[in-house]
């Protein structure tokens, strides 16, 4: 039952407003019952003192001032102020009954009660306790009833006025009240449960609608997004989050579709290649040794590119799952690209381009040698394959605002503006028909390659141009920055 978000958030709100109204409740109660003692007890102290007034009046006034002056004076005085809520009692200095309010002439019916009060240890008890004192109030929960105590002054000795007046009228309102709050806290809580329920369910229906949703989106339908109801709120924003994590998710569907779907088609061609040549070789007989040679160097080159991409699709697999090991050390980058720039003069030479290192400045960085080698080469090679003969190709190694740079500059026929940004895709090529058919042609790896490393070194690579006049790859490399070392 409690497993369901409506039924806790139900239950919540429902508790929560129990307690508030109890507490609401308790107190405003608690007021009331104060307020109405403290009135009760100002108007038994009141009426104390109107009815000494009239009974020391109506004792002046008496020709026998004896004894039974005092008890005609107070009856008359309980006759004038004659309540039904309230009974008075009159008592001598030694706590004996002198008169009650059972004993006036107008009392029509015997207050028994009021008589069996009187002869009650409880009643006994207050007398002792209030002999001796000006004034005192006690309830006598037992009898429902307030007494109040009051010296009486009538010549000598002192006599005692006790009033009780009765709580049943104000019990049975606090009792109203009570009962008035009980049932105003029940029905309260039912209504409110009722409408925080449908509140709840009203609120998260788009929870469940996206889950619904999301229950139906597959690795075939990834297009598909949750609806976002209004995107203000939380539960829109909540939405928009997962509609963001499925478009990344889509795009890296994409990407894997799309890399798997260039691999095999780059891993086909050299495969078909090798199966050709085999089978040309097998299918004749007393070939002589050139033809052989020449299959062989053909196989042997299809070999070869077949290594190399193998090899960049494993390097790039490694570094997409983050298990590629980097071994950061202190690396001096302009050392790195002038033996980079040697490695491939031969490159460069029978293409007759002329290869221009400028590799002074000295550039500190925290790295894998390994990695930015490759790096460089990857970017000296693919200058170098897509600049025609007697073009330039330089290399500058300088520090800048960011760290090192590294700056490859071709003269080639540079790379269309509406191509520019995806030249750091995997498998692409500005040229691909030329690309395969040239012996020299990559699988458009190599600047996917370069930019990783940058990357996995806090750097960056990016195109700064290309143009007509040629293309610009600048590599931006932090300086005494370590790189952390990835585990397998």
């Amino acid at each position: 039952m409690f497993d369901s978000v409506r039924v806790r958030l139900t239950a919540w709100y429902s508790a929560v407003l129990a307690v508030v109204l109890i507490i609401v409740c308790a107190t405003t109660y608690f007021i009331v019952r104060q307020t109405s003692m403290q009135r009760t007890d100002t108007d038994l102290a009141a009426l104390a003192d109107s009815f000494v007034v009239t009974f020391q009046d109506e004792l002046a006034d008496a020709a026998n001032r004896g004894p039974g002056a005092v008890l005609s004076a107070a009856r008359q005085a309980m006759v004038e102020h004659r309540s039904n809520n309230d009974s008075f009692v009159v008592l001598d200095s030694g706590g004996v009954v002198i008169a009650t309010s059972n004993d006036i002439s107008t009392a029509a019916v015997i207050d028994k009660r009021l008589a069996r009060l009187v002869q009650s240890d409880e009643f006994l008890q207050f007398v002792r306790f209030a002999q001796g004192k000006e004034s005192t109030l006690e309830t006598v929960r037992g009898w429902r009833a307030r007494m109040y105590s009051r010296n009486v002054k009538a010549n000598h000795p002192v006599l005692m006025l006790v009033i009780v007046h009765s709580l049943h009228a104000q019990n049975e309102m606090l009792e109203t009240i009570w009962h008035t709050f009980a049932w105003m806290i029940l029905v309260g809580l039912l209504l409110a449960g009722t409408g925080g329920y449908i509140l709840a369910r009203k609120s998260l229906a788009p929870v469940v609608a996206m889950g619904a949703q999301a229950r139906r989106i597959g690795a075939t339908n990834l297009h598909e997004r949750l609806p976002v109801q209004n995107a203000n709120d939380e539960l829109g924003q909540l939405a928009t989050i997962f509609n963001d994590l499925l478009n990344r998710l889509d795009q890296s569907f994409e990407r894997q579709r799309r890399f798997i779907a260039d691999a095999s088609h780059e891993l086909r061609t050299p495969l078909a290649i090798l199966r050709g040549e085999a089978e040309v070789a097998l299918s004749q007989k007393g070939r002589k040794a050139e033809e052989y040679l020449e299959s062989l160097w053909v196989l042997h080159q299809e070999t070869s590119r077949l290594i190399k991409i193998v090899e960049d699709l494993f390097t790039l697999t490694r570094a997409d799952s983050g298990q590629y090991r980097l071994t950061p050390q202190d690396v001096y980058v302009e050392e790195v690209a002038a033996d980079c720039a040697h490695s491939v003069r031969t490159l460069a030479r029978e293409k007759n381009i002329e290869l221009k290192v400028d590799a002074g400045s000295e550039c500190l960085v925290q790295g894998d040698p390994d990695l930015l080698r490759r790096m460089i080469l990857n970017l000296l090679d693919n200058a170098i394959k897509y600049t025609g003969p007697g073009g330039r190709v330089e290399i500058a190694c300088r520090k800048g605002a960011e760290g090192c740079e590294v700056h490859v500059k071709d003269s080639g026929s540079g790379i269309p503006a509406e191509l520019q940004p995806r030249v750091f895709e995997r498998f692409f090529r500005v040229d691909q028909a030329r690309s395969r058919a040239a012996n020299d042609g990559g699988a458009g790896l190599g600047l996917s390659i370069a930019q990783w490393i940058a990357e996995a070194h806090h750097g960056r690579l990016e195109l700064v141009h290309s143009d007509a006049r040629g293309s610009h790859f600048a590599v931006y490399l932090p300086t005494h920055q370590a790189v952390p070392a990835e585990t397998d």
